[in-house]
């Protein structure tokens, strides 16, 4: 953690504990590795550093921008910053990462009801930005979420990671770290609509749409500041491939290793197939 974060802590309200302390911390390339005892101090530790960062940029600019990840991962995660003292929601514009094509919003495992239940109704943010899955156009829809993101940067993205490596719907046979768009439709990888049968979203994977809005890899690491959140055992050896094989789309979590400023966070479950120091 740099200088500068340490000495704007106090005034940023975000004062470290027992509770949000890791039991490992080590870095891999440039990507900052944080290890704790149980899923719920993972989720502690995470949301105090996403408050932080949401707090530091309403300070420093004004507003800010922030994009969450929707998925079972994330639930205590988001049910513990929606509790962190001081952000100011008001001044907070909301995106999310994702969206199955065709879903209406008011389906089970919609997106869009997903950061509802959890996030929205809970803040009420100043501004929200959804995909919109059931669009009658879906080309019109990727156009018009792209020009959203495009208008000032990203502060801060929420992030996990698939069973299978991906980020967002980036599945490693669509995941491109070159994209020139920021959000695109994608063909579902049969391990990711799998994933989603076993968290319980969908009765079988014929349910499954076969198809999706993400926004792509270069839209999420262009965030000035990532938390990414990925506890859990089924998510070890994701989170294997991610720290120890090539920085390559094959697992396309692997970028993250590029980023200035992202932190992995981890419980020893999702760690458990790390040689830890």
């Amino acid at each position: 953690m740099s200088e500068d974060l340490e000495s704007s802590r106090s005034s940023l309200g975000a004062p470290a504990d027992a509770s949000t302390a890791p039991v490992y911390r080590f870095t891999v390339d440039r990507l900052e590795v944080r290890v704790y005892a149980d899923s719920l101090a993972l989720a502690r530790g995470a949301a105090v550093e996403a408050a932080q960062t949401l707090r530091r940029a309403v300070l420093e600019k004004g507003h800010a921008r922030v994009i969450f990840a929707c998925a079972a991962s994330q639930i205590r995660f988001l049910e513990t910053l929606t509790s962190q003292p001081g952000v100011d929601w008001a001044r907070v514009v909301v995106f999310h990462m994702d969206e199955y094509l065709g879903l209406e919003a008011g389906h089970p495992a919609s997106f869009r009801r997903f950061l509802r239940e959890h996030l929205l109704e809970k803040v009420r943010p100043g501004e929200v930005h959804l995909l919109q899955g059931d669009a009658p156009e879906p080309l019109k829809e990727v156009r018009r979420y792209g020009e959203f993101l495009r208008a000032t940067p990203v502060d801060l993205c929420c992030a996990g990671i698939g069973e299978n490596g991906h980020l967002a719907f980036n599945d490693p046979p669509v995941a491109d770290f070159n994209d020139p768009d920021p959000v695109k439709l994608v063909a579902l990888d049969e391990a990711c609509r799998r994933q989603q049968v076993r968290e319980g979203w969908f009765a079988d994977i014929e349910s499954v749409p076969r198809y999706a809005y993400t926004l792509t890899i270069p839209t999420l690491c262009a965030a000035q500041r990532l938390v990414v959140v990925v506890p859990e055992r089924r998510k070890a050896e994701a989170v294997a491939r991610a720290l120890s094989g090539p920085i390559h789309e094959a697992c396309p979590a692997s970028v993250l290793r590029r980023h200035p400023a992202a932190t992995l966070f981890l419980d020893t479950e999702s760690a458990a197939l790390l040689r830890l120091p």
